[in-house]
């Protein structure tokens, strides 16, 4: 069995992205909206799962797309990234690779290393993607690796200059968190994320056309030059086989500000 996404894969996440149910409202503002999965189940669960939608009145979906994609763009625009590369190509529409992120103090940096597909129809644009155990990147002991159960991106074109964006992330970011980190990430992190990368959508053309304007593998697989691999080399990454870090007695550095 491949463990390449199938189209039940795409229309699950799909779904996913467009339901209301067992979806608790946190956040609503400037157009910004977070929400947080409710659990039905009694059961402790280490899985987070956040959504966040934007209308962006003066990006298209394609240019989105673009912006999500390019790798040497990131590096210009998110806030949180440490570092950030692909490492092989599976197939036409997927690919790994890895990056990692900044945490708020003192909470220990993360990374992750996963498979990424894409789909692109008329109608929408499609991205996921969910960890893999690769055998050259191991964890590493300065980083927590944390896991992605599946998370991507649902862009849909409203007009020609214009789109609905919804990210969602079912994670295990791997340690026992304070509680102050669930509550920033949905009133503070994920809206800051949401107002970045829609700056970065509406200043990807001009930095794209001075920056290998005709260079866009992921529309033009012939141009991707990254090695292929074979995907049955990689398998799906659980997260009890990761270690857990207890950080829940940790203070945020501003609670501790705040206190002084």
């Amino acid at each position: 069995m491949s463990i390449l996404p199938d189209e039940a894969v795409f229309a699950d996440f799909k779904k996913q992205c467009l339901s209301t149910d067992n979806w608790a409202n946190k956040y609503d503002k400037d157009g910004i909206q977070v929400w947080v999965e409710t659990s039905t189940s009694q059961k402790k669960n280490p899985v987070h799962k956040i959504k966040c939608k934007m209308t962006m009145k003066d990006v298209s979906a394609a240019t989105m797309y673009d912006v999500l994609h390019d790798s040497q763009y990131r590096k210009k625009w998110d806030p949180a990234m440490l570092d950030t590369f692909d490492i092989a190509r599976l197939s036409t529409n997927a690919d790994v690779g890895y990056y990692s992120w900044l945490c708020p103090k003192p909470i220990k940096n993360r990374d992750v290393v996963s498979l990424r597909s894409w789909k692109v129809t008329e109608e929408e644009y499609i991205i996921v993607n969910f960890s893999v155990k690769h055998p050259k990147y191991p964890p590493r002991s300065d980083l927590v690796r944390a896991i992605s159960v599946l998370t991507g991106y649902f862009i849909k074109p409203i007009g020609p200059n214009s789109c609905t964006f919804i990210y969602l992330s079912q994670a295990d970011p791997k340690g026992s968190l304070p509680k102050w980190v669930g509550n920033q990430a949905s009133k503070v992190f994920a809206p800051r994320v949401m107002r970045s990368v829609h700056e970065a959508g509406q200043n990807y053309q001009q930095w794209k056309g001075q920056n290998s304007p005709a260079q866009k593998p992921w529309l033009c697989p012939e141009q991707n030059v990254l090695p292929m691999m074979d995907p049955g080399e990689l398998s799906i990454q659980r997260g009890d086989s990761l270690e857990n870090v207890d950080e829940s007695s940790k203070i945020s550095t501003q609670e501790c500000e705040d206190s002084s």
